[in-house]
């Protein structure tokens, strides 16, 4: 069996190096643009599937293969909140979740042939109040770009986070714990 990432990703595939999963990594470009009405849990389940559907299709030929798509997304007051265009829209998805508690919802679907399952992780991020010039630095560091919600956990983003309930590695776009009792599910050494 050969397991294969459909994420460009270097979070997710620091994550499951850090599983002991051993792992190709595909390009599976997909319309990630949310259906109008859909709820966000909805949105990001999936987003996971069709990822991992999109691998398949390009390994299909390997014997045994598995794919495994995931999508992590920034939700206050049911709005997803994506990456950030540029600095004026990272500017203001971090002034709206300043001193508020947003969910981060992470989607993992891995699919074989004639095979699928899916897990999610919802936790709970609260950020401290932030300043205008707390923002206006933060965004100048360049790291709220290409990062849901404009903010990375494990990064200077770290700072911006009074509390969090839930998973840490979710929050950075792979919940560990629940990845990993999938992939056991479907035969996968670790």
């Amino acid at each position: 069996m050969t397991l294969f990432l459909a994420s460009q990703s270097p979070r997710r595939r620091e994550l499951l190096t850090q599983m002991g999963v051993v792992f190709d990594v595909l390009d599976a470009s997909i319309d990630e643009t949310p259906a109008a009405g859909e709820p966000a849990l909805d949105y990001v389940r999936r987003v996971a599937r069709e990822k991992a559907g999109a691998g398949l299709i390009q390994v299909a030929a390997v014997a045994g293969a598995l794919v495994l798509g995931a999508d992590t997304e920034v939700v206050l007051d049911g709005v997803v909140f994506g990456k950030p265009g540029n600095a004026d829209d990272a500017g203001r998805m971090l002034r709206a979740l300043s001193g508020r508690t947003h969910q981060v919802i992470s989607a993992v679907a891995v699919v074989g042939a004639g095979r699928e399952a899916e897990i999610v992780s919802v936790s709970e991020v609260t950020f401290a109040d932030l300043a205008d010039a707390d923002i206006a630095a933060y965004v100048a560091t360049g790291e709220p770009f290409g990062k849901a919600g404009a903010y990375a956990i494990q990064g200077r983003g770290a700072c911006l986070i009074a509390h969090l309930s839930g998973s840490y590695s979710g929050v950075m776009g792979l919940p560990i714990h629940e990845t990993a009792r999938l992939l056991r599910g479907f035969g996968v050494a670790m």
